[in-house]
């Protein structure tokens, strides 16, 4: 495993390699580590903005051809979204490395936490996150799917339906709060009163009455969580009652 020593080494190299790239006009670095937080197992999340007339795919070409062979690095996957393309690489240490690039220096996005590497930054908008009436929605279909997959006796895809019930059930109590919802960011931040009731919608078992079971503790995790959409839930809570049994 990469220690703090080995992550920073790479840090370095990598700023030193965007200082020295014309196509970057703008670089930072984001993430855990950002303001002097992280910690021995963090991430390390670099971001730049292209200066006009710069390919992003000739960029992406050329610092993944870089970094896979300075680093030894694996290029796992990329995400776009909006302008902006994140290619995520696992070094041999499995130090984690997510660098993005965005045309332009309005790559980064207002409230976020940075440490300016270099140029000048203007922020944009942020993606506005799930309503809690999506979040909630969302809850809702992955339930209905669990119990119509556990009358087919599809039992795996009935655990991952619920787990993901359930998560979105964490989403909408973190969304209450004012916590990160992303990626069960917030969910460790949420009271123990909110998380105690939510060990019992894990699936342990695959047999039919534990499934049965997590099913109707993540429907009443849904229901509690539920202030922010109070009348919707309120309107859906005898459908959601039914789910919790098999006639």
């Amino acid at each position: 495993m990469f220690t703090v020593e080995d992550r920073d080494r790479v840090r370095n190299r990598l700023v030193q390699m965007s200082r020295e790239d014309p196509r970057l006009v703008a670089g930072a670095l984001i993430g855990s580590t950002a303001g002097g937080g992280g910690d021995r197992w963090s991430d390390l999340d670099l971001t730049f903005g292209l200066a006009d007339g710069a390919a992003i795919d000739d960029v992406l070409s050329d610092w993944t051809a870089r970094i896979m062979n300075e680093f030894q690095a694996v290029h796992l996957f990329d995400l776009p979204h909006l302008s902006t393309v994140y290619r995520v690489f696992l070094l041999p240490n499995n130090l984690q490395v997510d660098l993005s690039f965005t045309p332009g220096n309005k790559f980064l996005g207002k409230g976020l936490r940075y440490d300016l590497l270099f140029g000048n930054v203007l922020e944009r908008d942020p993606a506005k996150p799930a309503s809690a009436e999506q979040t909630f929605g969302l809850a809702v279909v992955y339930l209905l799917h669990a119990h119509a997959c556990i009358a087919r006796e599809r039992m795996w895809e009935a655990e991952y339906s619920i787990s993901a019930a359930r998560d979105q059930a964490l989403a909408l109590a973190c969304l209450h709060r004012g916590l990160k919802t992303a990626y069960g960011r917030g969910f460790d931040d949420l009271p123990p009163e909110t998380l105690e009731p939510v060990t019992g919608a894990l699936v342990g078992s695959l047999e039919k009455t534990r499934l049965v079971g997590a099913l109707g503790r993540c429907v009443d995790v849904l229901l509690q969580n539920s202030q922010d959409v109070s009348e919707l839930a309120g309107r859906l809570e005898p459908q959601l009652g039914e789910l919790k049994s098999y006639q």
